[in-house]
Parts: C-alpha cells; structure tokens; sequence
C-alpha cells in the first residue's frame, strides 16, 4: 500500500543524506498520514489524510 495522502496526493520524497565529510547516502521523508474517518457525500469513509490536510479544514472528519 502506497503512503501517499489520498486528499493532496502528497507522498514520499526521496533525497540524501549528506555528512561533514561530504558522504552520501541515501533518505526519504514520509508524510504524517493519519487514517481518518471522514464524511464523503452522505456518508462515512475511512481515509488516509496527510495532517496537514486535517489541520487545513479540507477533510471533515465524521
């Protein structure tokens, strides 16, 4: 299943990770996902929503 925000699409990002010596390694960031009942229509539907969504006001939590 793909950690990804199903109201923004927001998912993971992958970068690196850079030491003193300049060394590099690779990283990812993943999104704060929180799985949320929301209300969708007329009625309820569990969601996987970013956090950022949450506090936004775009998801109406049920």
């Amino acid at each position: 299943m793909a950690r990804r925000c199903d109201i923004c699409g927001k998912g993971t990002v992958a970068g690196n990770n850079v030491s003193h010596a300049h060394n590099k390694t690779r990283r990812v960031w993943k999104p704060n996902i929180v799985k949320v009942k929301a209300l969708v229509g007329t009625g309820k539907k569990t969601l996987r929503v970013c956090t950022s969504c949450l506090r936004s006001g775009k998801v109406v939590k049920a």
